[in-house]
């Protein structure tokens, strides 16, 4: 099952992605790191929810964040 991965409010109104961490086909852990994203004050990682298989990733230039409620 596929899941979506939240990019918490680092206080930006875009924040880009920086560094992609894994690769299609990695075996991940739960609270791995999967991508780093930098606004205009701050950066950080951000990490899998869950345990699993990265299947797909998207390719963005910038994403709007979404409260990881």
């Amino acid at each position: 099952m596929a899941i979506e991965i939240k990019v918490p409010d680092i206080g930006a109104d875009e924040v880009e992605i920086t560094e992609i961490l894994v690769k299609v086909g990695d075996k991940v852990e739960a609270e791995q790191s999967l991508i780093t994203v930098e606004g205009d004050k701050a950066s950080m990682e951000v990490p899998s929810p869950q345990a699993g298989m990265l299947k797909r990733s998207k390719s963005l230039l910038a994403i709007k964040p979404r409260p990881a409620h």
